[in-house]
């Protein structure tokens, strides 16, 4: 079957964050919203008619996890990134998010520090501050082709006996690296070193471009299997945030009977309906939607690159190794913060994530969601070439 990613969803009435934010956000509706991390593709059908069928029955009163619900996980994330999970590490969890906050609270204390590798997803700094936790910085180094590698050096700095979780982004959000296995061996013997618990946000696992590959940070070694808590979901590949649908994979006995029981105990591990239905309906029918999806990003991501190079030369998108989002460097405009947002937001007219909410590295950066029918993302950069034409 031919999937039609050119196909325009008007998602006014559905109450969807990304239109429906702009006014309280950004202060304006006038705005073409490129911004939150769901696409603008329609939910493929499998997945629909799978919670179709369900409706049908009209009694949604408490239900038990489908028998193809682990399974279905085990064999997908065996077949796509070689790894052998089993049944009992695995728990459903109410967001990757929520997750990292009650991974918080139940392993560390309210004295006690988490590391991020900034510029890097804003929740990773927002949640563990939130629950009263100190937040240590260990930015990623830009290498001169402008993709990031881990500061070793510095992680032995800022790392000290209070330190007691590392968040990792695997693969990279906004930079959309795919880390290498000896990066993410030497960062599981430096935890293992130093007692750190590993929480490895591998949202974008399945969205690997151009020929990389996701490597989970749990595989590569017995160190980072030990030390680690892993968050999936097929939430982002699928286009259903709106189900949540995530889920931890813990390897380690020691860390699961920390975790699992204070999970059940407080029936956080315990899905929604629809959660299980709709991750076995993507995890069993999705392989082909998924692969066309992702080849329309690559195209999309190639259309950025060549209009950019062509028609906007001062700003550079970096190509992502995994994901749909693209960091696109503006540097070279030699705007301050607020002239950057004033370009994109009050003269282009379009609404993305500014790099300085990632934290420290992230200045002069905008992050661009490319997961749009063409048609939309070329309008929008047709706007934006207009408005740094206007700079003169």
């Amino acid at each position: 079957m031919k999937y039609d990613f050119d196909k325009i969803i008007d998602r006014s009435g559905s109450g969807d964050l990304k239109h429906e934010a702009l006014q309280p956000r950004w202060g304006r509706t006038d705005l073409l919203p490129l911004w939150v991390a769901d696409m603008d593709f329609e939910t493929p059908d499998f997945i629909t008619d799978a919670l179709k069928a369900r409706l049908e029955h009209s009694l949604f009163g408490y239900t038990v996890e489908p028998e193809d619900y682990l399974p279905s996980i085990i064999d997908w994330v065996k077949a796509h990134h070689q790894w052998d999970v089993k049944r009992e590490w695995i728990r459903f969890i109410p967001g990757i998010v929520k997750g990292i906050g009650l991974v918080v609270n139940v392993f560390t204390k309210e004295d006690e520090k988490v590391i991020i590798q900034p510029p890097v997803y804003h929740p990773f700094r927002l949640t563990p501050q939130g629950n009263g936790r100190e937040v240590v910085f260990n930015p990623l180094k830009m290498r001169e082709d402008g993709y990031y590698e881990m500061d070793f050096e510095n992680l032995e700095k800022v790392c000290d006996e209070k330190c007691k979780v590392l968040i990792l982004c695997n693969p990279h959000n906004p930079g959309g690296i795919t880390w290498n296995k000896e990066t993410l061996q030497r960062l599981a013997d430096f935890c293992y070193e130093h007692h750190l618990l590993v929480i490895s946000d591998e949202i974008h696992a399945d969205m690997a471009l151009f020929g990389h590959k996701h490597i989970p940070f749990a595989s590569v070694s017995d160190h980072a299997r030990d030390i680690s808590i892993t968050f999936q979901a097929p939430s982002k590949t699928f286009n259903i945030a709106g189900i949540v649908s995530s889920y931890a994979i813990i390897p380690s006995e020691e860390i699961r009977s920390k975790f699992y029981p204070w999970l059940s105990a407080n029936e956080l591990d315990e899905p929604t309906l629809f959660a299980p239905i709709a991750t076995v309906a993507a995890f069993r029918k999705g392989e082909e939607w998924r692969r066309q999806m992702l080849a329309y990003i690559e195209d999309n991501i190639r259309f950025v690159e060549d209009f950019c190079k062509e028609h906007i030369p001062a700003i550079r998108p970096l190509r992502p190794q995994a994901s749909f989002l693209v960091w696109l460097n503006c540097r070279d405009l030699n705007l301050s913060h607020d002239q950057l947002l004033d370009l994109f937001v009050d003269k282009a007219h379009l609404a993305l994530n500014d790099g300085e909410m990632f934290g420290p590295g992230g200045e002069g950066f905008m992050r661009l969601n490319v997961a749009e029918p063409r048609s939309v993302l070329e309008q929008a950069l047709l706007q934006l070439e207009e408005a740094v034409r206007g700079l003169g």
